[in-house]
């Protein structure tokens, strides 16, 4: 009776160590507060420049030309979601709740394709699993993120997706006794060039 509580201890242990957590939340946290939406890094998007990424995801929630400036133009992208979560439902796109999360793996798509740095950021994450950790207890947070753990992590979700696509576009590394056998005949030229200006000398 007592093997069958210890194999069941032991087995999330070893999930766990398998595949790790990496949490983010704050834009100013390093290194991974630049998977926040409000990490300040500019993007090009449908023809126009977000100072981030949440202005621009949250720029399509509004119906309007004006109101999607009036998002646009906020000095803060934490303002930037304010605005748009306050907007009247006849001032947001009739279908918003059908292309939100297709606008949201667009914007990503900008942002880490035309930020180097950031690409090879996600890409070091390997197979951890990326978790937004809210700390505030909301529907918001708790659809892109997680709170205590509950939630479904949308954001996590995208990014985790956009990684396996990178990671596959990446060029396949030389095995490595191809490697060993080109360093031995490059290191074995110097050597052999050497030893014939040796015996002229």
């Amino acid at each position: 009776m007592t093997k069958t509580p210890q194999t069941a201890r032991r087995r999330p242990a070893a999930q766990s160590a398998a595949i790790q957590d990496i949490r983010f939340y704050r834009a100013n946290e390093k290194p991974y507060g630049a998977f926040s939406n409000l990490f300040k890094r500019p993007i090009e998007f449908e023809g126009t420049i977000y100072p981030t990424s949440e202005h621009a995801y949250q720029a399509g929630k509004a119906l309007k030309p004006a109101v999607r400036q009036w998002i646009l133009s906020a000095p803060t992208p934490a303002l930037a979601a304010m605005a748009a979560h306050g907007l009247y439902v006849w001032d947001v796109v009739p279908n918003w709740a059908q292309i939100k999360f297709d606008r949201m793996r667009a914007v990503l798509r900008a942002k880490f394709d035309q930020h180097t740095d950031l690409r090879e950021l996600l890409l070091s994450t390997g197979r951890s699993r990326l978790v937004e950790a809210g700390t505030v207890n909301n529907a918001v947070n708790r659809l892109w993120g997680e709170v205590d753990g509950k939630g479904e992590n949308m954001l996590g979700v995208m990014l985790m997706e956009l990684r396996t696509e990178y990671a596959k576009q990446r060029p396949a590394s030389v095995p490595a006794a191809k490697k060993t056998a080109a360093s031995k005949r490059t290191s074995a030229g110097p050597k052999a060039a050497s030893k014939r200006v040796t015996a002229i000398a």
